[in-house]
């Protein structure tokens, strides 16, 4: 494709796609910036275009963002990615929400948001519509000023995302797709639903773009779309070339040459193709989702891993895998010009290094000093009361007594729960005497991020039930993850020497000859989250399958490098590698 210049028009007409009047076909990848470090971006994109792509489409995580109403987090990002891809000589497609999906926490939206509203989200209802007018009108000017009309990448913008399989409120979509024209946006607009009737006439909008979703059976998909829309562009917004895993569970790997004939058969019913994922990279920072089992999507809980690998044909670290030479191949015989060759592969650690982490702080300890305020209820507190999006939550009351030993149940609460009476480690359920202390602490392992579940509480969700009769009088504390961002207060914290086993903040240092992308290790420990260098790597478990977390090589730094493991379960390991 030809450079970005001000000026150039993209259209949507009857038969396809047209830049400044030539038909083009849109060979796009999903990557999103928000998953890879900002300074493996070019490399990144490089790998796209070497795929033999010529867009790549983004979605934007509002909860990352805007973690308080009206506060906001790196607002610009986006723009700086935008910059990227034209320095790229690249296209974009933009995809704001404000919901996302991408197996993200809550699906993108802002947890501060959903636990007011309600089942409100995603409808015409004030309450939800104008927090979501106040954040496009912090967002989208800066895609605005890089619309391809005006010398920028930015080719189209969705409205919603796949709304088809949640809701069907066509004022909603109306009022987001003139929202999103009234703040600038000039080029088209389009919506993404899985190719079945019912969610295309839920999730489309007159005089939108429509396109579907699917993994394979292209040419039933298209039909599908066409009963909807009779004319214009055929695009495979998300063609699913992997997928995602949740722990506890196996990864699911797609055989690479079913994958490349299968977007072969994309491409040869004329369309234009999203690869999803092309790149999927890391859920850092603890931003993973979750899902529910069963064909509604209303059964079990289950977390999404901190890699988002998604059996991508560039694979987390950013290197080609087989799926990447075979769509390479597929390419190659749909593009205008042939594929630059690869960009020059990021250094790697060339020298593993043991951490010994030999400091701690207990768990309560670290929740006092780092957390929340504490705060007394009538009834046990869900997250969202406490202003908790990703974290930990510290519950404390009282069983009344003298009474015998009844039940001790938490109905209701999510996710990861550890209880203690009198101090001493309890099982949910068990028969507890009064009196008695009650501490139970409560980890969220991520959001819902699709379905009718989006938007569920977190925490005791249910209160704190002796038999049949409710406790009061519930101390809660909360701890968010984000409190560790300030690393002089989590390195000023009064540490000492191990117990061994106990949950808590432990720190090491790895020493780093010369820095490079690399993988930590942290055999015997059970659930949390780890740092270096201030910057979190995301969840680690070992119910698996992830055994390792993904290190940047620009997170680390030649010399001493400060680790910190915050352990919320329990330990048996001592050390932590870097290899």
């Amino acid at each position: 494709m030809t450079e970005p210049r001000a000026g150039t028009a993209f259209t949507v007409t009857d038969t396809g796609f047209e830049l400044d009047g030539r038909p083009v076909r849109l060979l796009s990848g999903a990557l999103h910036y928000f998953r890879v470090h900002e300074e493996q971006w070019a490399h990144r994109l490089g790998m796209l275009r070497a795929m033999g792509l010529n867009c790549v489409e983004t979605y934007v995580p509002w909860n990352l963002h805007e973690p308080f109403p009206g506060r906001y987090r790196d607002p610009e990002a986006l723009g700086r990615f935008l910059d990227a891809v034209r320095a790229a000589g690249m296209w974009a497609v933009v995809r704001p929400g404000p919901y996302i999906c991408a197996e993200w926490e809550n699906g993108g939206l802002p947890h501060w948001l959903t636990g007011a509203v309600g089942k409100r989200l995603r409808t015409r209802d004030a309450a939800y519509l104008e927090p979501v007018r106040c954040w496009f009108a912090r967002l989208l000017p800066q895609v605005v000023q890089r619309q391809v009309d005006r010398g920028g990448p930015v080719l189209m913008v969705q409205v919603e995302n796949e709304y088809g399989s949640y809701g069907s409120d066509q004022e909603y979509l109306r009022e987001l797709a003139a929202l999103l024209r009234d703040i600038g946006v000039t080029v088209p607009l389009f919506t993404s639903d899985g190719p079945e009737d019912h969610m295309l006439t839920g999730g489309s909008l007159p005089g939108v773009l429509a396109t579907v979703n699917f993994g394979s059976d292209a040419g039933e998909a298209f039909r599908t779309l066409r009963r909807h829309q009779p004319t214009g562009p055929l695009m495979c917004m998300e063609f699913w070339c992997g997928w995602f895993a949740h722990w506890g569970d196996g990864t699911t790997r797609r055989d690479a040459g079913d994958a490349a004939a299968q977007l072969r058969a994309v491409l040869e019913n004329g369309a234009s193709v999203n690869v999803y994922m092309a790149h999927g990279g890391t859920s850092f920072g603890g931003w993973a989702g979750a899902n529910r089992t069963g064909d509604l999507h209303d059964g079990a809980f289950q977390p999404t891993i901190t890699s988002y690998d998604y059996d991508a044909p560039i694979d987390e670290k950013g290197g080609p895998t087989e799926k990447f030479w075979r769509f390479r191949e597929v390419l190659a015989d749909y593009a205008a010009t042939p594929p630059p060759a690869l960009p020059a592969a990021p250094p790697v650690l060339a020298s593993p290094t043991t951490a010994e982490l030999g400091s701690w702080l207990p768990l309560d300890e670290v929740t006092d000093a780092l957390g929340g305020p504490e705060r007394t209820f009538g009834h046990a507190p869900t997250f969202e009361e406490l202003d908790v999006d990703r974290g930990l939550v510290r519950y404390r009351t009282s069983v009344p007594g003298p009474r015998p030993p009844l039940p001790l149940t938490l109905p209701g609460a999510r996710d990861a729960v550890r209880m203690l009476v009198d101090g001493v480690v309890t099982d949910v359920g068990a028969a507890v005497p009064g009196p008695a202390d009650v501490e139970v602490w409560v980890e969220s392992l991520g959001r819902v991020n699709y379905g009718p579940l989006l938007g569920e509480p977190k925490g005791l969700t249910g209160g704190i039930l002796h038999e049949r009769q409710y406790l009061h009088g519930v101390t809660a504390r909360g701890l968010r993850l984000d409190s560790f961002d300030d690393t002089e207060a989590v390195t000023g914290l009064p540490f000492r020497a191990p117990e061994r086993g106990e949950p808590g903040l432990y720190r090491g240092t790895l020493d780093v000859q010369v820095p490079g992308d690399a993988s930590l290790e942290l055999p015997g420990w059970g659930r949390g989250y780890a740092w270096i260098n201030g910057f979190c790597l995301g969840r680690y478990w070992s119910a698996g399958p992830q055994t390792s977390l993904y290190v940047p090589g620009h997170v680390l730094r030649a010399g001493a490098n400060d680790l910190w493991v915050l352990e919320t379960e329990r330990t048996e390991g001592t050390d932590a590698h870097l290899t």
